[in-house]
């Protein structure tokens, strides 16, 4: 019987969290708003739109949302040849795999943001589908992302897990009703992680791999 491993990928198997916190606060600043790094930090893995209201409040200037979205792109292009993949972050992912796994990308990135992130991680052989933010109506914290991957996948959530480093993707998952799994490389504490849903927490791609037996993915039978 299929199972599906969803995962994030942002600060979950790519170590680009605080990338797009440099860049972001980089973006706000060039268009003169003053965001602390800090509050980019906690808002990163929403969509862009929803990052910047998040950020600048329902009652800004809406239409100065695309300016910054391309701002920000532009920025973090910059890093598309040297994005760095966590450690074991590959290998767990073709672990699964090899475990006949369906491993799905659900990721806010879309175009060549995502191909990007995909070359870095170097591991499509093991990769079933990708859902981007181009496939989507709404990002994270929606459960839209987890459900089009489990639609990709064609497994029922109680035979997936979601794993992801930011509160989003554990709200995302749980609303889809999916087992969620945390690391800590995204830089977002423990506890607001559990709060948000992660039945289980690990620091790394690495980490989860040394325990995968005995982790929530252990718990879902062949």
């Amino acid at each position: 019987m299929d199972r599906a491993a969803v995962f994030d990928v942002d600060g979950t198997l790519v170590d680009t969290n605080h990338l797009h916190v440099v860049t972001w606060w980089e973006a706000f600043r060039q268009a003169g708003h003053h965001v602390p790094m800090h509050a980019v930090h906690r808002s990163v893995g929403l969509s862009g739109t929803d990052l910047i209201a998040r950020l600048l409040g329902e009652d800004r200037d809406t239409g100065r949302d695309a300016e910054l979205n391309a701002a920000h792109k532009a920025l973090y292009g910059q890093y598309f040849d040297r994005l760095p993949a966590l450690p074991e972050a590959a290998r767990l992912l073709r672990r699964l795999h090899g475990d006949g796994w369906k491993v799905v990308l659900a990721t806010s990135a879309g175009g060549a943001e995502l191909s990007a992130l995909r070359r870095a991680l170097d591991a499509d052989d093991a990769i079933t589908a990708t859902a981007g933010a181009d496939d989507v109506d709404a990002g994270k914290p929606a459960p839209d992302p987890v459900r089009h991957a489990l639609d990709l996948a064609g497994v029922p959530a109680e035979r997936a897990v979601f794993v992801g480093d930011t509160v989003w993707d554990m709200r995302a998952g749980s609303r889809a009703g999916v087992t969620c799994v945390a690391v800590l490389s995204g830089g977002i504490p423990r506890r607001d992680l559990e709060e948000a849903g992660a039945k289980a927490v690990y620091d790394d791609p690495a980490h989860l791999l040394a325990e995968l037996e005995n982790s929530p993915l252990g718990d879902v039978p062949g």
